[in-house]
């Protein structure tokens, strides 16, 4: 199941949230995929993983070792909440707290790649004050992850401020540190080409070299999430394959658990739904 060209991780919201981590972590293996993508969202219940104490980065890293299943990235979407281009500075310094703690869980945990989320703002109007703070603490940010080796990675998100990877790429520009990359979402980035006119696969030529992993959603037109593989219009076979030539060699399946249905099954049934993409690049 498992390939040495790739890696297939497993979106940790894909599982139901009752199971503990270590059970997630063979839930993945027995599911076929080769690694966790962890979730650090703006629930409180998730922001208090960024205070874990030694026994608990210990548990989940022996859980890690038993069950051979690593957690590889970090999905960080806390900033949502903690918006580090807030108007409001107390809001702006805790996403900064949130932003140093969740580098140095993922150094402690062995995780190379904190997905960030490409907001200014989310529940408030942005405008060129929230796009200013922005700035200023992204700089802050990927000072943070320099430090300790760990590349934060843009999503491409649902909201026009960064919602493609060309728009993405003007702040690694910007930044133009190799700790800053562009993590996109295939769903996200298939809406947007039907918003702007242009291909998913012409937006992800545009972040040539700078694509640090590819996340394999489902979309609709106006629909972001919890669209089931197959249903949507988004062209894998495309998109996985301009990815693949472009370099990308981690991906990541994003779905969610819905309350009451065969998840154990689903999880197989998308592990070999997304591997039949990837492994046929293998022998292009």
């Amino acid at each position: 199941m498992h390939s040495r060209y790739y890696s297939l991780g497993l979106y940790e919201k894909s599982m139901p949230g009752s199971l503990g981590l270590s059970e997630k972590l063979a839930e993945a293996k027995a599911a076929g995929f080769d690694y966790l993508e962890l979730s650090i969202d703006e629930t409180d219940e998730k922001l208090a993983r960024l205070d874990w104490a030694d026994p608990e980065i210990h548990a989940l890293r022996h859980a890690m070792e038993e069950t051979g299943v690593p957690v590889c990235s970090i999905c960080l979407s806390g900033h949502r909440r903690f918006a580090l281009g807030d108007p409001d500075p107390a809001v702006r310094e805790r996403g900064l707290v949130i932003m140093e703690k969740a580098v140095s869980l993922a150094a402690r945990l062995g995780v190379r790649i904190i997905q960030l989320a490409g907001y200014d703002v989310y529940y408030k109007k942005g405008d060129e004050s929230t796009r200013q703070y922005f700035a200023e603490n992204l700089k802050r940010s990927v000072v943070i992850a320099a430090r300790q080796g760990i590349i934060l990675a843009f999503e491409t998100m649902e909201t026009p401020f960064l919602d493609t990877v060309e728009k993405a790429m003007y702040w690694v520009g910007k930044i133009n540190s190799p700790y800053l990359q562009v993590y996109p979402d295939s769903g996200n980035i298939t809406n947007a080409a039907g918003l702007y006119g242009k291909p998913a696969a012409y937006d992800l030529e545009t972040g040539r070299g700078h694509l640090a992993a590819l996340h394999l959603k489902e979309s609709k037109p106006g629909v972001y999430r919890e669209v089931p593989y197959g249903t949507g219009h988004v062209d894998f076979r495309s998109v996985t394959g301009t990815a693949w030539n472009l370099g990308v060699r981690m991906f990541v399946g994003e779905f969610w658990y819905a309350e009451g249905s065969d998840w154990r099954a689903i999880l197989r049934e998308n592990n070999l739904f997304l591997r039949a993409f990837l492994d046929s690049r293998e022998e292009d």
